[in-house]
């Protein structure tokens, strides 16, 4: 009891401010190498200066708003639904999707990419988006789903790609096949009809010619005009006009009946007549399509309905477009029509979402209800309008009225708790606490555990510290532990207990951004930049994250490192060309035009020249800070464009690195070269034959370098066989084109590699050697591999080490040389690696098979779990229900069978071993 009294008191003594000071507003830093929500560490610069190394002219310069402190560090709150045992929700998702109707599988893999969001790894989001789009029955759902595959390749940003061009040869992703309602198991990966020709002549003057040969026997007055019809053919329109014509009523014996009361006009009555005869609406033009439209309704005229329906979607082209026929088709309530509108104001995200009409059909709750009578509102269709909102404006009103419709379309609790879960991270951005703490509430009570991070925050916020900690201390002592709730519960810590939390945090999760942060800060606080230097590298090492390289770059710049600054600012604009530094005061182009006073320029040859350096060193931040300012210099190189995304690809900066692949489609001139960039985007959404297209078709207009790589590392990219010698060929093709020294050195080791694995040996060590003559260093570890292949292992073990003295803080070297050594050197040099970048699954699973062979089941499950934990890939999934297999726990190996499945459900090795523990 006096402990707990003695706690109390510490909270109350020693707590700063609940609520931010008026002067001061957070800055919330989002990079593009991460979804959105990922952990984005908001913090304010003090406005007193906090450290005698900030004491120089520079510093004092760049830093006018005050160094970071840690009292104003906090990390955000992902807008995802975190489950706390992810690998049983994962697994029960599998069984639920292989159980249920096929009219409800679409939506279990868009609740399945709620909670995959929390990962951050696109393709694994994309793959659950087409198996969505795959199983999608109704038409509503296909096109919303089909708009969100689009706007998750960011097509928008492609020139010359119109927003309804279909973007694959495959049906799922055309526009025209989301109009077609119902699923056909056979026909989802057959080649789109968009590709195919279709000449059908009509003669509209002979088929009008033909009707009006034809007798008429009753004529409809409108006005001062009679349109003279076949009485059975417009009877044989709906019921009603057949009742009308044929039954009871006194016009069924008239020559002439008065038609100019029923809102219909002459144009409009004609064009009854026609399609009466011809069945046909393609005669004319919209707006009497539309009084068409209108007369079936009034008039049950089903077919002539449906006829309308499908012929003015088919004319819905642009947003105006749109905009007008909506209204029309939510009116006479053309399902067909809205589908089409939908369509095309979807397909136009995010621009569209600027367009005030636009968010008019969706935001308030009379639209809601608007769209929902004609079939149109879904909870599918504002969780993908809301996704996109909070990326563009994550406090904007908009954001709050798409969310709010989110919830009300929310059927299903998970859908409950997501719903409620964004909308409070929503409002606790917006700084509305009490708001955001009853939605967080809500969510919690919906079964979100993870949702009780926002009741905390917001209980923090409002002064209420103690009752945020005992908050976060109970989820602690209650569920299993996972690294955000000691993160979290640190906020709220103080002393040496909030720096035990945050090193727990970081053993459980060395994802988690805020912890290395915090604890970099405190030592910059401490006067010992140096060591904050060396902290924040920690996570810059395998996460590179635009705020981290800035706090990285504020420190630097604070010791006068200005080289070294500049180098972390290009970097960080490279991912996030909009980013605002030190509290969002300070651009990016005035830092760097600042910081070029600071440091000698180079001419474009120095650029090379340093690149080459970077490049040979594996130095991969340094290469994207040269890279940006070479294309400071010559800012429309398409070239220039294509490196910075083979490098991001390689710092696993997914969006990013597509981004500036979208710029080098834009920024090239050739047409061959758009060819090539075009296949790389397609090779990353999966369309391997249509990428191979692409570069035979840019090697047909000119042959160049890129164009032969990109097919060589296509197919190379699979199981090879056969195709070895071919894929060699195309390499050596691809050598013999002109190119830089970089690039040739990448197709060297490439070509080494395939050698290697024909067994010619003599080649591949020529292809290395020559790789090396042109600094391409990664040619080490290929050496070494031919070394081992010989008996050589001390030989490949040294050739190893040659590379680890260039790359030193590579954790894929270490990694790699554990390869060629046995006993307590792999195991170090395995430590090594994990520790430079913990996400690599290599030496926990080395690690754990070690374990396994010495009988220590316990401990090397022990061990795959702890990487699981936060990184729950395929792999290593299957390596632990291999394990507890091995041990008889077969009910813990299904379940870990049905999360890898979830992840790649035609995942061979793990099908088998599913049906081995099931004793199927």
């Amino acid at each position: 009891m006096l402990g707990l009294k003695k706690l109390i008191e510490r909270f109350k003594g020693t707590q700063v401010h609940a609520l931010n000071p008026p002067d001061s507003n957070g800055v919330n830093t989002t990079g593009s190498s991460s979804t959105p929500g990922n952990c984005r560490v908001k913090f304010k610069g003090s406005k007193q200066k906090s450290s005698k190394a900030c004491s120089g002219s520079g510093a004092e310069t760049l830093i006018p708003f005050g160094f970071p402190r840690t009292d104003h560090l906090e990390p955000s709150i992902e807008p995802h639904l975190k489950p706390i045992q992810l690998v049983e929700t994962l697994a029960d998702l599998f069984r639920r999707s292989e159980a249920c109707l096929e009219s409800e599988k679409s939506l279990i893999y868009i609740e399945q990419y709620s909670i995959l969001s929390s990962l951050g790894d696109p393709k694994l989001l994309r793959r659950c988006l087409r198996a969505a789009r795959q199983h999608a029955l109704d038409v509503h759902s296909k096109v919303v789903l089909s708009a969100w595959l689009r706007y998750e390749r960011r097509e928008d940003e492609l020139e010359g790609v119109s927003p309804m061009d279909c973007s694959s040869r495959f049906i799922l992703e055309c526009p025209k096949a989301t109009l077609v309602s119902g699923y056909d198991p056979n026909s989802i990966y057959d080649n789109c009809k968009c590709y195919q020709e279709c000449a059908k002549s009509t003669d509209s003057h002979i088929s009008k010619v033909k009707t009006l040969e034809e007798d008429s026997d009753v004529s409809f007055c409108v006005g001062n005009e009679e349109i003279d019809c076949i009485r059975f053919k417009i009877a044989a329109l709906s019921r009603p006009l057949k009742a009308m014509l044929y039954g009871s009523f006194k016009e069924s014996k008239s020559r002439k009946i008065d038609f100019s009361h029923t809102g219909t006009s002459v144009e409009g009555m004609r064009a009854v007549d026609l399609y009466s005869r011809t069945r046909r609406v393609d005669l004319f033009p919209p707006e009497v399509v539309l009084e068409l439209l209108s007369f079936a309704n009034r008039l049950c005229c089903e077919e002539m309905k449906s006829d309308c329906d499908i012929h003015l979607a088919s004319l819905v082209s642009c947003i105006e477009d749109a905009l007008i026929f909506i209204e029309y088709g939510l009116e006479e309530r053309a399902n067909f029509l809205v589908a089409s509108c939908l369509q095309v104001l979807l397909r136009q995200i995010p621009s569209s979402l600027y367009n005030p009409k636009v968010m008019k059909m969706f935001c308030s709750f009379e639209a809601k209800e608007r769209l929902a009578s004609a079939g149109h509102a879904s909870f599918i269709l504002y969780y993908f309008l809301s996704q996109v909102s909070m990326e563009v404006n994550t406090v904007s009103n908009v954001t709050v009225m798409l969310l709010e419709r989110l919830r009300e379309c929310a059927a299903q609790k998970w859908q409950k708790a997501l719903a409620l879960h964004q909308l409070g991270c929503v409002l606790l951005e917006r700084q509305e606490y009490a708001s955001a703490q009853c939605c967080f509430e809500a969510a919690a009570e919906a079964s979100h555990v993870y949702s009780l991070v926002g009741n905390a925050r917001c209980r923090f916020k409002q002064g209420q510290r103690y009752s945020a900690y005992k908050l976060m201390s109970s989820v602690i002592s209650e569920y299993k532990a996972v690294g955000w709730m000691y993160q979290e519960r640190s906020l709220y810590n103080v002393g040496k207990d909030k720096i035990d939390d945050l090193n727990t945090a970081t053993e459980l999760d060395p994802t988690l951004v805020f912890p290395y942060k915090y604890r970099a800060v405190l030592k910059a606080e401490e006067k010992e930049t140096t060591a904050a230097i060396l902290e924040i590298d920690r996570i810059i090492g395998f996460k590179l994250e635009p705020d981290c390289l800035e706090l990285r770059s504020w420190f630097l710049i604070a010791i006068e490192d200005y080289g070294s600054a500049l180098r972390d600012v290009r970097a960080l604009f490279t991912l996030d060309p909009n980013y605002r530094m030190f509290d969002e005061h300070i651009s990016g182009e005035n830092l760097i035009e600042f910081l070029n006073l600071k440091v000698q320029q180079g001419s474009q040859a120095d650029c090379w020249m340093q690149l080459y350096d970077r490049w040979s060193c594996l130095d991969d931040i340094g290469s994207l800070a040269v890279i940006h300012q070479m294309l400071v210099n010559d800012p429309g190189k398409s070239l220039l464009r294509f490196r910075q995304f083979l490098l991001l690809l390689r710092l696993n900066c997914q969006k990013a690195a597509m981004r500036c692949l979208r710029l080098a489609h834009n920024l090239s001139s050739s047409e061959h070269k758009k060819l090539v960039y075009e296949g790389w985007i397609l090779y990353d959404t999966g369309h391997r034959e249509e990428a191979i297209a692409r570069a035979d078709e840019s090697i047909s207009i000119q042959r160049s370098f890129e164009a032969f790589f990109l097919k060589a590392y296509i197919l190379a990219d699979t199981s090879l066989g056969p195709e070895s010698s071919y894929v060699i060929q195309l390499l050596e093709e691809a050598i013999r084109c002109p190119s830089d020294g970089l690039r040739k050195g990448q197709a060297l080791n490439n070509l080494g590699s395939i050698y290697v694995d024909c067994g010619k040996l003599d080649d591949a060590t020529n292809c290395y050697m020559n790789a090396l003559e042109i600094k391409h260093t990664r040619a080490h570890q290929g050496l070494a591999r031919i070394h081992f292949l010989r008996n050589q292992r001390k030989a490949a073990y040294d050739e190893m080490s040659k590379l680890i003295e260039k790359a030193c803080s590579n954790a894929s070297v270490y990694e790699k040389r554990s390869e060629y050594c046995d006993g307590l050197m792999a195991k170090n040099d395995l430590n090594m690696a994990t520790r430079l970048d913990p996400l690599r699954t290599y030496p926990y699973r080395y690690r754990a098979a070690v374990l396994m062979d010495e009988q220590k089941d316990n401990e090397a499950i022990k061990e795959v779990s702890k990487a699981i934990a936060f990184k729950p890939d395929l792999q290593m999934l299957h390596l632990r229900a291999a394990f507890y297999e091995s041990i008889g726990d077969l009910k813990s190996a299904v379940c870990d069978c049905e999360a890898a499945l979830c992840l790649e459900p035609n995942h061979i090795d793990t099908l088998d071993l599913y049906n081995k523990a099931r004793g199927t």
